[in-house]
């Protein structure tokens, strides 16, 4: 289940390439690597559900905030993203 919540978020943030606005294609490629490795933990640890996904994420996006690697404005935006796909992907 989780490779598959994976697939279709990642369906999203490519659908996002043709029509998307800078600060989404930089929040879509900022979210992949972010999903990928959520998406590998999360099947590690057994989970296997969207929420486990999500928090997952939600973990590794905290993370690299806290190392310093999103300024407030993409933090928000980032964060904005993420809940929309999720609700996609739901």
């Amino acid at each position: 289940m989780i490779a598959e919540c994976e697939a279709r978020i990642l369906a999203q943030i490519d659908s996002m390439v043709e029509h998307g606005s800078d600060d989404e294609l930089f929040a879509g490629g900022y979210l992949r690597g972010h999903l990928t490795l959520a998406a590998a933990e999360a099947e590690a640890a057994g989970e296997t559900s969207l929420d486990a996904l999500s928090r997952y994420v939600l973990e590794s996006l905290e993370r690299a905030i806290k190392a310093g690697e999103l300024s407030p404005p993409d933090q928000v935006l980032v964060r904005n993203m993420w809940g929309g796909l999720c609700q996609l992907a739901g």
